[in-house]
């Protein structure tokens, strides 16, 4: 607990002397509210409208975790496939990278035309968001085995599915959880992204509606909540690496 409190006490003085600075410019300079809204302005309205706010805050976190759970799948899939078809990974690995070239600001109205307003386009949006991330830092990991153990294990008569699980799989799980705790937190961006490209309900939406009537001090509060929920994502995927490393430690002593 002290070691948590020394890490963080110095990075939550900034941001309040951030919010100190920021206060005292928006009232020295009379700042009018509707350009920019002080943080007291701005807490005052989240408080306010929390009980709307919060059915928005909420369909995004949903929205975020399905397709961050399904882009890590896919991406673990995509780079396993990779690792142990030399050909194929010679092959696609290209095409991959050309593929986050693409704008996904561009792409997403495609996917509407393409897969209409429901929730698909959304989890198509967040899905290619998050995949890039985990497949090349899983396919790092990988890279980094040992190879003196490796050639150990392989001499020792160990099959390639013995290798790969016993072996290169936790030699590969830190890289593998950079790449999602990456991942994690562009997925709230990703959501919020294809909510802009129609829904009912979500912070984007609520982001649109402040933005048209001006409400400035709403799309801070929104933007706030996009960055609260991102560094919650980030630290659930923290702790799980501290579990699952630890207790991968534990086995193999």
């Amino acid at each position: 607990m002290n070691t948590f409190i020394a890490k963080t006490w110095r990075p939550v003085l900034v941001l309040l002397l951030l919010f100190c600075l920021w206060e005292a410019a928006v009232r020295y300079f009379e700042i009018e509210d509707w350009l920019l809204p002080s943080p007291s302005a701005i807490f005052h309205e989240a408080v306010l409208s929390w009980d709307t706010f919060s059915i928005h805050a909420l369909a995004t976190a949903k929205l975020s975790v399905t397709g961050f759970l399904i882009g890590s799948a896919v991406g673990l899939i995509i780079a396993i496939i990779l690792h142990r078809i030399v050909f194929f990974r010679e092959s696609v690995y290209p095409l991959l990278i050309l593929s986050q070239n693409i704008p996904t600001i561009v792409l997403a109205p495609l996917l509407v035309v393409w897969f209409g307003f429901g929730i698909l386009p959304k989890l198509i949006v967040i899905t290619l968001v998050c995949f890039f991330p985990i497949t090349i830092a899983c396919l790092d990991g990988f890279r980094q085995t040992s190879p003196e153990l490796k050639h150990f294990m392989q001499m020792s008569g160990s099959t390639k599915r013995q290798v790969f699980w016993k072996l290169e799989w936790p030699y590969a799980l830190p890289s593998i959880f950079s790449g999602l705790k990456i991942s994690a937190t562009y997925s709230v961006m990703g959501a919020v992204i294809s909510e802009w490209l129609g829904s009912k309900e979500g912070i984007g939406v609520y982001m649109t509606m402040a933005s048209r009537s001006f409400r400035t001090d709403r799309v801070f509060v929104a933007i706030f909540a996009i960055m609260m929920l991102s560094l919650l994502f980030f630290i659930v995927i923290k702790l799980l690496e501290k579990w699952c490393i630890r207790g991968s430690s534990k086995e193999e002593k």
